[in-house]
């Protein structure tokens, strides 16, 4: 369990601190909460202790998990599902909220690939803004390092040499 002062992942929100657990009556029932503050945005969140494992909120990853993003970001032979754009949107959201770091690799990779065949829809480019802000937001916080050398990290990882 989370105590405060740790920071965590509130899965397509990104990177939280626990700012401290609360206890609510609603409904004649008390209620612990964990109050989150999400580090890039400043919003608030309270999220009902028992609902953590729901919600998916989770440690940020380590080294071997950076690495393992880095792996994902590093295949280039993947084949992109052919699949309507709604469908793979649905698809590559339902990957982001997971919050699963190497999901929101998938995304990244897989719009990155994308990319290079053809320009990017709107909700695309949003979506690979979204998946990159979330990894960097991340990586830099688990590496205590500034965003721009974890962002720099992630586009050599896609082929990339400098930011767009």
């Amino acid at each position: 369990m989370f105590k405060v002062g740790d920071v965590v992942v509130y899965p397509a929100h990104g990177v939280s601190e626990v700012e401290s657990i609360e206890t609510r009556e609603i409904s004649g029932s008390k209620i612990s909460f964990f109050i989150l503050k999400v580090l890039d945005t400043q919003m608030t969140v309270m999220v009902p202790v028992t609902n953590v494992d729901n919600v998916g909120i989770r440690q940020l990853i380590d080294g071997e998990g950076i690495d393992r993003v880095i792996e994902i970001l590093n295949q280039r032979s993947v084949s992109i599902d052919n699949q309507t754009w709604n469908r793979r949107y649905r698809e590559y959201m339902d990957k982001i909220k997971s919050g699963s770091a190497f999901e929101i690799a998938e995304v990244l990779r897989d719009l990155n690939i994308l990319k290079r065949g053809k320009e990017l829809s709107f909700g695309e480019r949003k979506m690979y803004d979204t998946a990159k802000t979330l990894l960097v937001s991340e990586i830099s916080t688990s590496k205590r390092q500034d965003k721009k050398h974890a962002e720099k990290m992630l586009l050599e990882a896609m082929g990339k040499v400098e930011p767009e």
